[in-house]
């Protein structure tokens, strides 16, 4: 069954993934686009560099050229960003980008916007992934590529150029060529290289570079930027006496980051450093919104500045219409993703990094003394995570549980108030504590936040245990 979650449509290569459900994707979404009669206002479509994504581009395209949409077609691997910026900048209804972004490299999937370059809503997704269930390949209609290309139905366009503008534009080049860093970047064999090469040597940063090849095993981790993949980042830092380390995901939409000392940052402390840096030192105003995941340290800085937090379900879709919606300055989330208010609705790796490096020069301070500053002025909240694989039994048992029966265990704390909005999160005087189900693979996640590593990784236990899952620390 095609399935949209909270990052697109993901499955495993060959299983789910293949080139009947690909063309039943296309299909559903063309009569979607013909049925609101905005078929004939165009469509484009990118893919990263995993396995047979651009293969599969082509086999969407030619179902969308056989559905009479005219079609844009990305001819190199791209970051996302650059595909949501695209459809922005073209005034498109709606893009598609061929990824599976952070997933194992056994997956691959397909990401959905709408216009203004925002993640499509379930209110589109859900739909769409109905009509492609239902359909049989007997009714879909298709092009082969080199015939549409040859009829003019799809063309080859290069966006890198004005999505890298856009950026540059918005940060200061000029105190970065004062500050000249030193930055290191690691594109885990991804996609976003050729990008910040492109801004930090514009700015005339120094720059080295570390698993930058085409592999579409990721040199067999994980490309997801976090403690564990970011070992080779860490050395090469120390190594090159860099200020700065910058890794992005498979697709570039999400980044890690290593400071000069060789330490891994957070995604929840790059999050609240740049909102810190937004409202303390160029003076914007604006609140901020984070998924209910995501650390509530970005809420007392928002309090101190006057402005508000807003907490939404997981997925971007929610903290792009959130932002819209309450004008707000920052979105992020604990897994890496982030935008600033006037780029595009969606998170991108490319401008965070930039605006990070701009940060450091800008303030004339390493970002660990910015670290130790942000702890001085708002105190500290460290998280614990923790992740589960499922089975379908395990997954209803706890299901059952938690939302249906609406148990909790004896966490030895008050507990103010439940959410059940996306998953169940226990709110406490001093944190919280999450547990949900993941939107892109068969697994479950529990997150929890208090002043201390030890009990923040008590909740975890405690929650743990009482769904029966196994915890080792």
């Amino acid at each position: 069954m095609i399935r949209f979650g909270t990052g697109g449509w993901r499955e495993v290569i060959g299983d789910g993934f293949t080139r009947a459900n690909i063309r039943r994707v296309a299909c559903a979404l063309a009569r979607r686009m013909r049925r609101e009669g905005v078929d004939g206002e165009g469509f484009c479509i990118g893919y990263d560099r995993r396995f047979l994504s651009r293969e599969a581009a082509i086999w969407f395209s030619e179902v969308m050229a056989g559905e009479g949409v005219q079609l844009s077609f990305v001819n190199l691997a791209a970051p996302t960003p650059q595909i949501m910026f695209t459809v922005k900048h073209m005034n498109l209804p709606y893009g598609a980008a061929v990824t599976a972004s952070h997933n194992p490299a056994i997956y691959n999937g397909i990401k959905l916007f709408t216009r203004g370059g925002r993640d499509a809503s379930e209110e589109v997704t859900t739909p769409i992934g109905k009509e492609a269930n239902a359909l049989e390949e007997s009714e879909i209609r298709s092009i082969p590529f080199d015939e549409a290309l040859r009829a003019g139905k799809v063309r080859f366009i290069d966006p890198r150029d004005a999505y890298l503008d856009s950026i540059m534009e918005k940060i200061d080049m000029e105190a970065i060529r004062a500050r000249r860093p030193r930055v290191v970047l690691d594109p885990m064999y991804g996609v976003s290289l050729t990008g910040l090469m492109t801004i930090l040597f514009t700015a005339r940063c120094d720059v080295d570079v570390i698993n930058d090849r085409h592999d579409a095993f990721f040199g067999g981790h994980l490309p997801a930027p976090n403690p564990d993949t970011l070992r080779d980042l860490q050395g090469s830092v120390a190594d090159h006496h860099a200020d700065l380390g910058i890794a992005t995901d498979g697709d570039a939409d999400r980044l890690g980051i290593i400071d000069e000392t060789g330490h891994y940052v957070s995604a929840n402390s790059v999050l609240v450093l740049l909102y810190y840096y937004l409202l303390a030192y160029k003076g914007w105003k604006g609140a901020a919104v984070r998924n209910i995941a995501t650390t509530h340290l970005l809420d007392r800085v928002a309090e101190a500045y006057g402005e508000a937090c807003i907490e939404v379900p997981v997925g971007f879709k929610h903290i792009s219409a959130a932002m819209e919606k309450h004008d707000a300055l920052i979105g992020g989330e604990s897994s890496g993703g982030l935008t600033v208010r006037g780029h595009i609705r969606g998170k991108d790796g490319l401008y965070a990094a930039s605006l990070l490096v701009e940060m450091i020069s800008v303030t004339r301070k390493p970002l660990s003394a910015l670290l130790r500053e942000l702890s001085d002025r708002f105190g500290a909240l460290y998280m614990a995570e923790y992740d589960w694989a499922l089975t379908p039994q395990s997954r209803a048992e706890i299901a059952q549980t938690l939302m249906t029966a609406r148990r909790l265990p004896d966490f030895g704390l008050p507990v103010h108030k439940v959410s059940y909005a996306d998953g169940c999160k226990a709110y406490f005087e001093e944190g919280w504590i999450i547990a949900r189900f993941s939107g892109t693979e068969p697994r479950v996640r529990i997150f929890a936040e208090m002043p201390t590593r030890e009990r923040a990784r008590g909740l975890v236990r405690t929650m743990a245990e009482f769904l029966g899952l196994d915890f080792h620390d």
